[in-house]
């Protein structure tokens, strides 16, 4: 396995799961960051969502966002995927069903013909585990791994 395969490895361990970040957008070259939950799936990130709240007007102007949380980052290309039912979403939406099945139907309504999903496909990102670091570039497919100590101290 290459190293660019590890990390993808590492990233599922991570990151396919419900995983609160910071999403950043622009507007106007005037940045806007808000907390979403996310799943990670195959190279990319994903997000239920409005599709007529900020952020989803913003990125739907400029496509590049950031994610970010602790020392975790990440950049790419956000795109609104549409609707939970619309046709090509169905294996996505069962995964995100099950990932968010605490909240999922509490907090969305399907019924709702502005519910989306954005879908955030990665281009750089940085992300460790087991001291081990690792930074990615999606696009070509290169990965490098380096020694990586977490001594970040956070107040209580």
């Amino acid at each position: 396995m290459d190293i660019y395969e590890k990390a993808l490895r590492v990233m599922s361990e991570l990151f396919s799961e419900d995983r609160q970040f910071a999403m950043a957008t622009a507007e106007e070259n005037r940045p806007s960051v808000r907390m979403v939950d996310t799943y990670y799936d195959s190279g990319s990130f994903y997000v239920v969502t409005y599709e007529q709240s900020q952020k989803v007007r913003e990125l739907t102007e400029n496509p590049r966002v950031s994610l970010c949380r602790d020392l975790y980052r990440f950049d790419g290309k956000a795109i609104n995927i549409g609707h939970p039912l619309k046709a090509g979403n169905e294996e996505i939406r069962d995964k995100l069903i099950k990932v968010f099945a605490p909240w999922y139907f509490a907090h969305n309504n399907e019924n709702d013909d502005h519910m989306c999903y954005v879908k955030v496909e990665l281009e750089t990102g940085f992300f460790y585990k087991d001291r081990t670091g690792y930074r990615v570039n999606f696009q070509t497919r290169e990965a490098e791994e380096f020694p990586f100590e977490f001594d970040i101290l956070a107040e209580p």
